[in-house]
């Protein structure tokens, strides 16, 4: 499981420019199964991203292909996490 951390980057007066790839970006991941759960960094930081079902190398390429990395919008760190424990709502998390 990964935590996609997208912060606001040198590039992020051009966001509005690149939103509706984003968006699309963002719903595409969902789409797939990949994105459990996207939501904004308080206050007004970036973004983050929780994903599993996946690999870091196709995580990487994924989150390579998002327009606001690929335009400096923000800057992503991708942060891998293995679960051992888990409350029962989320133990399909765990290995």
């Amino acid at each position: 499981m990964f935590v996609v951390l997208l912060r606001f980057a040198a590039n992020k007066s051009a966001a509005s420019q690149y939103m509706d790839g984003h968006q699309q970006w963002i719903k595409q991941g969902l789409d797939d199964g990949v994105f459990l759960l996207v939501g904004s960094i308080q206050p007004g930081l970036g973004g983050a991203v929780l994903a599993h079902g996946t690999s870091s190398e196709e995580l990487e390429q994924r989150v390579n292909a998002d327009p606001f990395v690929a335009r400096d919008v923000v800057s992503a760190e991708i942060i891998e996490i293995a679960p051992g424990m888990a409350d029962d709502r989320l133990k399909f998390l765990l290995p």
